[in-house]
């Protein structure tokens, strides 16, 4: 008998140490001297990022579907298993960001400066690519060719075409 409610407490500890877990992993993440650092495994659907300092952020498994990061400065900023489903981020600067295996189904992405960008194995159909500049960034063959089909515009800051900047034939 004691050694069941010994199992059971165990049980519950680990289950509170967990919960735990999630719920701090979830909070915005800052270092030292208040420099945004991320958020992990949050839920931050529809949430306004606009125009916001998010350099070197870290969005891990995030969710972010219909979230509003036009303008925002993404440089460094790591998206990886996420989702962007319906999202805005027009105008933002993802330069040198890793987006591995995010959806972008939808997503609004004019403007966006990609130069150096690590954008692999994610789902960029039905996205709006106007003049974004994909500069030197490492995109997947098939996911290029499927952009090439759509792509036009010239980015307003680089002066880089879209079709330039994957390689378009």
């Amino acid at each position: 008998m004691i050694q069941g409610l010994r199992k059971m407490m165990v049980v519950l500890g680990a289950i509170a140490l967990a919960l735990v877990w999630i719920l701090l992993s979830a909070q915005p993440a800052f270092a030292e001297g208040g420099k945004f650092t991320g958020f992990t495994n949050a839920q931050l659907a529809n949430q306004d990022f606009s125009n916001q300092d998010l350099s070197g952020g870290n969005f891990v498994s995030s969710e972010m579907r219909g979230a509003n990061l036009s303008g925002a400065n993404l440089t460094n900023a790591m998206f990886t298993k996420g989702n962007l489903l319906g999202a805005n981020l027009s105008g933002a600067n993802l330069s040198w960001a890793l987006v591995d295996r995010v959806t972008l189904y939808k997503t609004n992405l004019t403007n966006v400066n990609f130069t150096g960008a690590t954008l692999s194995n994610s789902i960029f159909e039905e996205a709006d690519i106007t003049g974004a500049d994909f500069t030197d960034a490492i995109v997947d063959r098939y996911t290029v060719a499927q952009l090439c089909k759509r792509a036009e515009g010239i980015h307003p800051l680089t002066g880089i075409s879209t079709r330039e900047s994957l390689g378009c034939r």
